[in-house]
């Protein structure tokens, strides 16, 4: 019987109808050739497959039923073109789209770095922005690669078939979760192990596996820091000790030093007041240096505990960063942990035996280092100075500053007047160094004796005469003319040579009285009268002797002397 032709034509055409171009069809492999997979899926001719494309090749693959995705019934040479590939990655949408929501969690692996995040397999490509990955951020994208991991959906678009998933949001209702787990558990005193997250200029911020807390710079090291980087990283595991535990801020103090061994205990046993030690200079400051004797130990060096002799302003003048130094304890506290350490104390004082060697009343000869307004220094030896004060310069005249009498690097010699060496002076005189010229005023100018002198200062009351260098005289007004006189200029002048008379010597207050008046009466008939003594009785003396020596000798009552170590101490703070 034969077979109507055109029923078969209407069969082939039924059958051509139900392959769709886009559809998921089954076909089966008729043979493997040269990397390629030949596949009939009963349509009038075959298609070819890359075998790159399957995973899951039986070792004789013959008859094996395999889904393919229908791209295209026929290309430009009457090819089927099947795609074994697409047809699981539309199976794994259409899994998506009936099976999967948003917010639904998906397992998949990272595979690709792409602008702005990564690309996620989780059956089909998802994208994963880049700050959906950690809590944290990602330094290194490239070591995410290839690694598996649980996502959230996080959308789904079903028109550009688009998937956007996240990481981080797991990670952080599982933070969540041990917050509130380490939180209901942890106490002050525990050790913990932590991971660090974040460095500030302040402390760092450690992990405490969900929960972050504080260790403040001061809570890493025995020692000294000037920052958290010198001895912490990001990332770094740490066993850390909790301080202090906020529930209510839910804010966490921790320590990292106080999981090691405290090296100030016992502190006084292992540097005793008066052991040398040395160390290394790991800190300036401009009050003094901080030495290192041992790791976490360190011990301050005040600049006024640097040397004997030289008068140090900052610590930076004698030292450097890394400088290795031999130095004493001199105080120790545990408590307040603190050393404080002297670097001048392992040499000898030179000062210790300034007292033998420059016996008070003693001459000593020095140079002139230098100036104050109320003095100046001389250098006995190196580092060793004394001080001449104004109102030891000159027996005859007030100095008002030393310039006056002494030049710089001139070389003196003076009497040792007093010696402290508990503060590091010593008082110098200069004019007693040198004859008193007033001793044995008396026999020189006794009472009577004529004298030729130059007037050098006049005043309202008299005139000064000088009558030998640095003797001065006092002429009253009411001693210089048998006549009335309004006023001492109307009579005399600065510069004039005048004879006169003593009517008064008096060496303790070194003072002299003088009459012109006096030196015209004959020797014979000289007789010391009151008359003649007006203006230089005692209290007349203090009233106005004190105006008149104002260049001379009177304000020196109110001048510091050897002794005075107040007033002293006073000037040689403000030099």
């Amino acid at each position: 019987m034969g077979v109507d032709a055109a029923a078969l034509e209407a069969m082939y055409d039924e059958t051509l109808k139900n392959f769709t171009e886009g559809s998921i069809v089954t076909g089966k492999i008729l043979t493997v050739q040269d990397g390629d997979v030949l596949i009939d899926i009963g349509y009038k001719s075959e298609g070819i497959v890359s075998a790159q494309e399957f995973n899951d090749l039986e070792e004789d693959p013959i008859g094996q039923e395999v889904e393919v995705f229908l791209e295209q019934l026929e290309d430009k040479e009457g090819m089927i073109v099947l795609s074994k590939r697409r047809a699981v990655q539309q199976r794994a949408w259409d899994y998506v789209v009936n099976e999967c929501e948003e917010g639904s969690l998906v397992e998949g692996t990272i595979k690709n770095v792409v602008k702005g995040g990564f690309i996620v397999d989780v059956g089909v490509d998802a994208f994963l922005p880049g700050s959906q990955l950690d809590v944290v951020p990602v330094r290194n994208p490239e070591e995410h690669m290839g690694k598996t991991y649980e996502f959230r959906i996080l959308k789904i678009n079903l028109e550009r078939k688009n998937i956007v998933v996240s990481r981080r949001e797991l990670i952080e209702e599982s933070r969540r979760e041990s917050r509130r787990k380490i939180l209901a558990e942890i106490q002050v005193g525990q050790v913990r192990s932590g991971q660090v997250k974040n460095i500030t200029d302040f402390g760092a911020f450690v992990d405490l596996d969900g929960i972050d807390g504080l260790l403040h710079v001061t809570d890493m090291t025995w020692g000294r820091i000037n920052h958290p980087s010198e001895i912490l990283k990001v990332g770094d595991q740490l066993d850390v000790m909790i301080l202090d535990v906020d529930l209510e801020k839910e804010r966490i103090s921790l320590g990292l030093k106080q999981t090691l061994e405290n090296p100030w205990e016992d502190i006084e046993s292992r540097f005793p007041i008066g052991a040398r030690v040395q160390g290394k200079v790991v800190n300036l400051a401009p009050y003094g240096a901080f030495i290192e004797l041992e790791k976490g130990i360190e011990g301050l060096v005040h600049v006024s505990e640097m040397s004997w002799t030289k008068r140090i302003q900052r610590a930076a003048d004698v030292l450097a960063l890394g400088d290795e130094v031999e130095a004493v304890v001199l105080s120790v506290s545990s408590d307040d942990k603190k050393i404080s350490l002297g670097m001048r104390q392992v040499e000898d004082n030179p000062w210790e035996i300034v007292a033998g060697k420059y016996p008070i009343g003693s001459l000593v000869k020095g140079q002139v280092r230098n100036f104050t307004s109320y003095g100046a220094f001389v250098e006995l030896e190196e580092g060793v100075d004394g001080m001449i004060h104004v109102s030891d310069m000159s027996w005859t005249r007030k100095v008002n500053h030393p310039s006056e009498i002494l030049q710089k690097g001139e070389e003196v010699e003076t009497v040792v007047l007093e010696i402290d060496s508990s503060s590091q002076r010593i008082s110098l005189g200069l004019k007693q160094a040198q004859g008193d010229p007033w001793a044995g005023i008396v026999d020189r100018y006794p009472v009577g004796a004529k004298i030729n002198g130059l007037v050098i200062k006049i005043s309202s009351f008299g005139a000064f005469v000088e009558i030998e260098e640095g003797i001065d005289g006092l002429v009253h007004i009411s001693q210089i003319s048998d006549e009335h006189i309004e006023s001492v200029k109307d009579v005399l002048n600065v510069g004039d040579t005048i004879e006169a008379r003593v009517v008064k010597v008096d060496p303790v207050e070194h003072r002299i009285g003088l009459s012109i008046k006096a030196a015209k009466v004959d020797d014979d008939k000289f007789e010391v009268e009151e008359g003649m003594l007006e203006g230089l009785q005692t209290d007349a003396e203090l009233v106005n002797l004190s105006g008149a020596f104002d260049s001379a000798f009177g304000d020196q009552l109110d001048e510091w002397h050897p002794g005075d170590s107040a007033k002293k101490d006073k000037e040689e703070k403000s030099e």
